[in-house]
């Protein structure tokens, strides 16, 4: 069980190791005027851009990482 004092201690870096190599973000961005879903890993490395949300989550379910969203 991950203490909560614990965490509060951690520097940026560290907290952006959580999850890793678990978790993968999904974030809505802008590529020339349309809209897509960028794939990025929980240390912020660009993995992949989609047409589709489901597709983004999909494939990131595909490859045994848990898609969350950001906004």
């Amino acid at each position: 069980m991950v203490n909560l004092n614990e965490l509060k201690t951690l520097s940026p870096q560290a907290f952006a190791y959580l999850g890793a190599p678990e978790l993968a973000y999904v974030k809505e961005i802008k590529v020339e005027g349309e809209t897509a879903f960028a794939v990025h890993a929980a240390d912020g490395t660009a993995i992949a851009i989609f047409e589709s949300r489901d597709n983004a989550f999909g494939a990131a379910m595909q490859n045994d990482l848990e898609p969350v969203s950001v906004h």
